[in-house]
């Protein structure tokens, strides 16, 4: 992996960080948005220190793009935890209707207090926090019904905070999406670049896609095999990048001489497994519980 992915981390984001820190004891809650596809990756560890004790629910985004099999398992992973958390697809917006009971659900004692001072009515206000492009703009404008946030399917677009009024009794504060300093972990600076957290621009496409190739090829082989018109017999043997050449071959993306055209194989497999056309696909599963 280049070392521009594992380092990156623009100035705003530490910005982010020092905001969410001072914007804690306006909230009520916290609502933390992760990608279904990548649970762990896309967790932010700066959240569990910055916002410690405060109530929080878990919105597993995309959910519709990972696999269903495995996102039974973290529903079921996060149960076991006694963590609140709803599988969610904010363009669509399945699983979008247990948001509001939920929310209720969690803060029922500081809106029974509420009652009982006579403040029926007061508005619940909770921070929304996330990596870049994990769907929080679109969580906001489906929650309030208008376009307050600004939508666009690359990272970095929400640079300040705002807050955003919903009719359902909750005020909703819009943070930046925010990485951290270093990804310890190498597969999950991976993750985040195979999944768009991570503007393209600062990666080598050829070398993630060679890693896509390499990592469908064993938790997918039969969703590869037919978007590809391959069998895994083909590739018995082959190292990834000769995966990936086989892929551009077969797709006829070639140059003079015969050879493979890199660039456009490599943008053709990332935008098929950000688009879902290989399948729905899910790169991490939950821990045992």
């Amino acid at each position: 992996m280049p070392s521009n992915i594992i380092q990156w981390f623009p100035g705003h984001m530490a910005k982010t960080r020092r905001m969410m820190a001072e914007c804690l004891p306006l909230v009520d809650l916290v609502i933390e948005i992760l990608d279904a596809r990548i649970p762990v990756s896309s967790k932010n560890p700066e959240v569990d220190r910055i916002c410690k004790n405060k109530p929080r629910l878990v919105l597993l985004s995309k959910a519709g793009m990972a696999n269903p099999t495995v996102n039974a398992r973290w529903k079921a992973y996060y149960a076991e935890k006694g963590i609140p958390c709803l599988l969610c697809d904010f363009i669509s917006k399945n699983g979008m209707d247990g948001i509001v009971p939920t929310v209720r659900e969690l803060m029922a004692e500081k809106l029974a207090r509420y009652e009982a001072k006579g403040m029926q009515g007061k508005a619940l206000r909770a921070m929304v926090v996330g990596i870049p492009n994990v769907g929080k703009s679109s969580f906001i404008n489906a929650c309030s019904g208008t376009k307050k946030a600004k939508v666009e399917n690359r990272p970095g677009v929400t640079v300040d905070k705002q807050w955003v009024k919903t009719p359902y009794g909750i005020e909703l504060l819009d943070m930046p999406g925010v990485l951290w300093p270093k990804f310890e972990d190498e597969i999950v600076g991976q993750n985040l670049a195979l999944t768009g957290a991570i503007k393209d621009d600062v990666l080598n496409l050829d070398d993630m896609a060679v890693i896509l190739c390499g990592r469908l090829r064993k938790i997918a082989p039969t969703a590869l095999a037919e978007r590809y018109k391959l069998t895994p017999a083909d590739w018995d043997g082959l190292e990834d990048w000769e995966l990936f050449e086989l892929i551009g071959r077969k797709r006829g993306f070639l140059v003079r001489g015969g050879e493979i055209d890199y660039d456009r194989t490599a943008n053709m497999l990332l935008d098929e497994f950000r688009g879902v056309k290989i399948g729905r696909i899910s790169l991490e599963v939950p821990p045992e519980v």
